[in-house]
């Protein structure tokens, strides 16, 4: 479905510049088709870079000092590299490029749940899907619809992720969200009640106590994730109780950026009682192109090995 909506904003983003560039350059206007050129592609340099100067502000205005300058934009300038490829060319027309990964000896490897973020689809996942097939690890990379839908609708599809990836390997999956995902899995273990093992839990770029970003967003999911929203203290709560009631909780790492100008502030993409790692000069979605983040993933797997059910850390 996103992908669907994603190639017919391409091609009608197209097909204005191309009546609006061509009607301008046909009537002599050279100087205002290459302007409107310039804005057809950079326009997502220009609203990134108006996030960069929220977030710093942001930040400031809760007491948090923001990222030093030079190193904000060049993630900024990052984040305007990636951001093309994802949304103008693996989301809209590679979705189902890169299959899940199911070596011949999966059964008895631990697997991979990648879970992307708002507005995305599984094919933001496709470059780290590719080299987990080249280390032979199992892996699965779902997406997750309607977007936009309450984040609590897509508890039965990651159950059923979760599901197949122990009935193929018989090992407790990691589980890996993006973003939004990373809140989508919480809601799963919440569903769930901690009665199904899995080998931990790293979120990447997750506003785990929302981002102040979301008060833009007009979807049900975008209010659940804003700062303070009834649904993530009730998930919180939860939490809390399942804890209390001597569920086992998962390990939980928590990757993010100081320079994210997606999920801020930065306290916000931090879960409380995990552990945290701090990458710098990442923007968010160039946040999943960092070998760092991929190889935390990795040394997950080689540390913890084939959890069994019953096994916990």
């Amino acid at each position: 479905m996103i992908a669907r909506w994603q190639r017919r904003a391409l091609l009608l983003g197209l097909l204005l510049w191309a009546l609006l560039a061509g009607t301008a350059w046909a009537s002599g206007c050279h100087g205002l088709a290459l302007a409107l050129t310039l804005l057809a592609l950079g326009w997502h340099a220009a609203w990134l870079g108006l996030t960069v100067l929220l977030m710093r502000r942001v930040q400031r205005a809760s007491g948090l000092a923001p990222p030093p300058a030079a190193q904000a934009w060049r993630a900024w300038w990052a984040e305007c590299r990636a951001a093309p490829r994802v949304f103008a060319w693996r989301q809209p027309f590679r979705t189902h490029a890169e299959p899940d990964v199911w070596p011949a000896d999966a059964a008895g490897r631990q697997g991979v749940l990648l879970v992307h973020g708002y507005l995305c689809n599984r094919a933001i996942w496709n470059p780290w899907l590719r080299q987990l097939r080249a280390r032979g690890i199992p892996a699965m990379a779902v997406t997750l619809e309607p977007p936009g839908a309450p984040l609590d609708e897509h508890v039965p599809a990651l159950a059923a992720a979760v599901q197949q990836l122990w009935q193929r390997t018989g090992c407790a999956p990691l589980l890996v969200g993006h973003s939004m995902g990373g809140l989508a899995l919480r809601a799963w273990w919440r569903a769930d009640g901690g009665r199904t093992p899995v080998g931990g839990l790293i979120t990447v770029g997750t506003p785990h106590a929302g981002t102040w970003l979301a008060h833009g967003g007009r979807s049900a999911s975008a209010r659940q994730m804003r700062p303070g929203s009834d649904w993530l203290r009730q998930l919180a709560q939860d939490e809390a109780r399942l804890r209390a009631g001597h569920s086992q909780a998962p390990w939980v790492l928590s990757v993010f950026s100081p320079c994210d100008s997606i999920v801020f502030p930065t306290q916000g993409a931090l879960w409380p009682g995990g552990e945290a790692l701090a990458v710098a000069g990442a923007g968010h979605v160039d946040l999943l192109q960092q070998g760092v983040v991929f190889e935390a993933v990795c040394q997950r797997l080689q540390g913890v090995g084939a959890e069994r059910a019953g096994r916990w850390r």
